[in-house]
């Protein structure tokens, strides 16, 4: 999805980015000048509420798999954000860029939130929806299960 564009004028590449909750106006690429080789070629920067320019992030030259194109890639990311805006221009400095951001897959590094009760069935419960837990007492209707884990309670308790 394409959400901005920069361009030359006046020899800065200079541009905006918008969204629906997000208004970036003013925005200008800064070349960052370093023998570093892990260096971002940009700094993108913007002027802050109070007229100061400052960095909000930057990018990166990286080259496409499968078409050979280079283009650059990085985050906008400011505190006032909720998370970092990963983008990617495409073009070249004199025919301008093209701003397109995509959503990151999420990671999902400890499984699904929600199980499938026959997944995760301990072997030999009941029904197989304890999650770990034992069966239920309790019947459909809310009330003491005469089967089941009710089966097995004692009502009475020794003094």
């Amino acid at each position: 999805m394409n959400i901005g564009e920069f361009n030359l004028k006046k020899g800065r590449l200079i541009g905006s980015i918008a969204t629906r909750a997000i208004d970036l106006p003013k925005l200008a690429l800064r070349p960052v000048e370093s023998d570093n080789e892990l260096a971002p070629a940009y700094e993108i920067v913007a002027p802050n509420v109070g007229g100061r320019v400052v960095q909000i992030g930057a990018l990166w030259e990286a080259t496409a798999k499968r078409t050979g194109e280079v283009f650059l890639q990085g985050n906008i990311d400011d505190p006032s954000m909720s998370e970092p805006l990963p983008i990617a221009l495409f073009g070249t400095v004199e025919e301008g860029y093209r701003v397109a951001w995509r959503r990151q897959d999420q990671r999902d590094d400890f499984g699904p939130a929600v199980r499938s009760p026959r997944d995760n069935a301990p072997s030999g419960s009941g029904r197989g929806d304890d999650y770990g837990f034992g069966d239920s007492t309790a019947d459909a209707n809310g009330g003491l299960s005469s089967q089941g884990a009710a089966a097995d309670l004692d009502d009475e308790v020794a003094f």
